[in-house]
């Protein structure tokens, strides 16, 4: 088993040592030009006249554009554009003015009412057998 093992490791390294002699790299080489060459090609076609100017829209870098407003008039719109509904979600100054809901029943009576509807049966026990309903964890 070990002289296999040995045997394989061998014949693996003497391929990876026939493939590093190997002149398949020298072509790649001679194909990629270097970077003074490219320069100097790039020079002489600028020379010649034969680069072309890049148009205004392919231009990376555009001034911004002002807003004909001001900040005060940009508010006042979007105020009103909240009021009239045609903004999916509203600012928090409109959130602000509308006050929660609060319950008009009294704590008392809403502990009497549940104890109520807890002795008639309403209420599910959680720990009867057959119950849907989750107990609390402790």
């Amino acid at each position: 088993m070990k002289f296999k093992l040995t045997l394989l490791a061998l014949l693996a390294g003497a391929s990876m040592i026939a493939q590093a002699q190997a002149p398949a790299a020298a072509p790649a080489a001679a194909a990629a030009p270097t970077r003074a060459e490219v320069k100097a090609e790039t020079a002489a076609a600028a020379k010649a006249g034969d680069l072309s100017k890049p148009d205004a829209a392919s231009a990376k870098t555009q001034a911004p554009s002002k807003s004909t407003k001001t900040r005060a008039e940009e508010k006042a719109a979007t105020k009103e554009a909240n009021k009239g509904g045609a903004l999916d979600k509203p600012d928090a100054a409109s959130a602000k003015t509308q006050p929660a809901s609060k319950s008009t029943k009294a704590r008392a009576d809403v502990k009497a009412e549940t104890a109520a509807a807890n002795k008639a049966g309403a209420i599910p026990d959680p720990n009867k057998e057959g119950s849907t309903v989750k107990a609390p964890s402790k």
